[in-house]
Order: C-alpha cells, then sequence, then structure tokens
C-alpha cells in the first residue's frame, strides 16, 4: 500500500537524517610515521570502473592533512559491535593520542598503500587519491579502491549509518529482488 504522508518544512542543515549515503567509516591514514584513525560517514560512490569513492573530510580534521600529504588512506568498514570505538574515534583528536591503542584496535600492513588496515573491521579498502581538485573549495576527496579486502561471513554485515543528532541506525532486514532488476543493473 503507498503510503500519503503529511509534511511540514525541514531544516536544510539537517538533511543527513534521511539521505547519509552508506555506512560509518573509519579512515586509517599515515605519514611520516604517524598513524591516525578517523570516524566518516560523508560519501559516495562515484564509478565502478576504476572504482571511485568521494569522501568529504573537513579541512580541521587531522586526517585531512595527513591523506592530502600522503596521497592514500584506507577505508575501513566496522560493524555494529565497534560503536563504542565508532564514537570514541569520532570524539577525539589523533593529534594528541594514538587513537589505535587507546581504542584497542589492531593495524595491519596494507598491501599498498602505507596506511595501516584495521583488522577488526568487516571490509579494507586501500585507496590512492585519484583527484584532489576538489579538496580547496569543498574539502571533497575523489579515491580510487586500489585492493579490496572482505570477510567471507557473513554475507551482510551489521554495519551502522549515522542520522545525525547521535542516532545511529543499524542495518537489518534485507529485501531480494534481483528477479526484477535487467541482468546489466545487478
Amino acid at each position: 500500500m503507498k503510503r500519503n504522508y503529511k509534511k511540514s518544512d525541514f531544516p536544510v542543515s539537517k538533511i543527513r537524517k534521511f539521505l547519509e549515503p552508506g555506512p560509518v567509516t573509519l579512515i586509517s591514514s599515515q605519514y611520516k610515521g604517524k598513524s591516525n584513525i578517523m570516524t566518516q560517514a560523508w560519501h559516495t560512490v562515484l564509478e565502478f570502473n576504476p572504482s571511485l569513492i568521494g569522501c568529504m573530510i573537513t579541512a580541521s580534521n587531522h586526517s585531512f592533512d595527513m591523506i592530502r600529504k600522503s596521497g592514500e588512506c584506507v577505508i575501513n568498514i566496522p560493524t555494529v559491535d565497534l560503536i563504542d570505538e565508532i564514537i570514541g574515534i569520532g570524539n577525539s583528536s589523533g593529534l594528541r593520542m594514538d587513537k589505535f591503542r587507546k581504542f584497542g584496535l589492531t593495524p595491519e600492513p596494507a598491501q599498498i598503500v602505507k596506511a595501516p588496515i584495521i583488522k577488526e573491521c568487516y571490509a579494507n579498502y586501500e585507496c590512492k587519491i585519484a583527484d584532489a581538485s576538489l579538496l580547496d573549495n569543498y574539502n571533497f576527496f575523489i579515491f580510487e579502491v586500489v585492493r579490496a579486502q572482505a570477510a567471507t561471513y557473513p554475507k551482510y554485515p551489521r554495519t551502522v549509518h549515522y542520522r545525525g543528532e547521535g542516532v545511529f541506525m543499524v542495518s537489518g532486514k534485507e529485501l531480494a529482488l534481483p528477479q526484477k532488476f535487467k541482468k546489466k543493473n545487478l
């Protein structure tokens, strides 16, 4: 049954509540021998081949300069069991602490980039900056994923999605409808 929603004006500054595109990620970086982790939720898939991801990282974030100067990072996808770490990392600065140690996460060497992989995360995407032209005006990185790895189980992890105002949504029930798609769109 289709709904006929009653609507009222909504503050444009709060649109992320309904539009946030994907799961919260933990972005790890390394520059001049120092590593950092940041919590991030403003990202979008831009292209499939090559695999491009766009991420907005505010310039005031310690990771912004580390990623800009090194030209690379790892986008790590945590599951709901890491919610305390996700929030704690987002509430602290890597300028004054080792976030891997503080939050009990395990850095592992990546295969292509120098930034570490977070062992406890479900998936890890090693990335290099593909286009920096939007950094000065919009703090928007365009990364190419040069290597990806993901856990083999479960097929659909319980990721967390930030809705603003301290509220998260946890991925849950799947709706499988592949028969309704054109084969080329699967």
